[in-house]
């Protein structure tokens, strides 16, 4: 039996295996941001103008955010998006 990692590599590419570990490592600090401080979906909703339906898509994976709609809900949660090197 072959593990989900030796699976994920013969489907996908190494690009779009980084692609997609981003993405879950940046939703994974999204949901640990509002959780830390101890805010719902709706709450965050309420500070950042940004549906609780749409947060809650956002968070799931099932969308992918416009950075402005991120920067709408990292604000009230005292979190930037910054632009560095990647870690090969």
């Amino acid at each position: 039996m072959r593990t989900w990692s030796e699976v994920r590599q013969e489907l996908f590419t190494p690009e779009e295996n980084r692609q997609s570990d981003l993405r879950v490592a940046v939703i994974s600090e999204l949901i640990k941001a509002r959780q830390e401080r101890g805010l719902s979906q709706r709450e965050l909703e309420q500070l950042s103008g940004v549906r609780q339906p749409i947060i809650s898509r956002i968070e799931a994976g099932a969308v992918s955010p416009q950075i402005d709609t991120l920067m709408k809900i990292l604000e009230p949660l005292g979190k930037t998006l910054v632009i560095a090197p990647i870690n090969d």
